[in-house]
């Protein structure tokens, strides 16, 4: 059923994502929450915990004709798309995130950087998946990027599994849809 579905971004009140993840899936939606392992130094002790990696957003699969029963959910603040209408996000960009995560890779947010070689990892886990490369901290790595969402996460990568592809980004030009403008039309 959920393969016919395409995936929509949900913007959500801060702090609220795990919270909506759970109501959604309650509800039998399938829904994406990507989380990473975020360390936090104390003076006596490190403290990791799982945070998300887009704050902010959860992502989910639903009839898009269909979208009152999310937009009414409690800690959703609207469904990301173009003007009024939503806007599915690109099954290839998720997958690179579902991939990382899913293979333990050592991922983290950053602040979506536009410069730096477009790239497509030929070996490894994320074989086929395409990124921004960068090199940060010492190390050589790979841009995911959600465009829909405006939002990047970057995951620690080998030089010697990325191959130089277009340079052309994606243009960023959205907006929501919001719950009290859905109820109207």
């Amino acid at each position: 059923m959920y393969a016919s579905l395409q995936w929509y971004a949900i913007e959500v009140v801060w702090r609220k994502e795990k919270l909506v993840d759970s109501v959604l899936s309650d509800k039998g939606y399938e829904s994406f929450l990507p989380l990473y392992e975020r360390r936090a130094i104390w003076s006596d002790r490190v403290r990791v915990s799982s945070v998300p990696l887009f704050p902010g957003y959860i992502f989910c699969r639903f009839d898009v004709q269909s979208r009152l029963p999310i937009l009414t959910t409690p800690g959703v603040r609207a469904i990301v798309g173009m003007g009024n209408v939503p806007a599915a996000v690109s099954t290839s960009e998720l997958e690179g995130v579902r991939l990382a995560l899913r293979h333990g890779l050592r991922i983290e947010p950053c602040d979506g950087l536009t410069e730096g070689d477009q790239v497509r990892v030929t070996k490894g886990p994320l074989a086929g998946v395409e990124g921004i490369f960068l090199r940060d901290r010492g190390s050589d790595r790979l841009v995911l990027e959600v465009s829909l969402i405006q939002r990047s996460a970057t995951v620690e990568i080998d030089r010697l599994y990325v191959e130089p592809v277009s340079t052309s980004a994606p243009g960023h030009g959205c907006s929501r849809v919001h719950p009290g403008r859905e109820q109207r039309q």
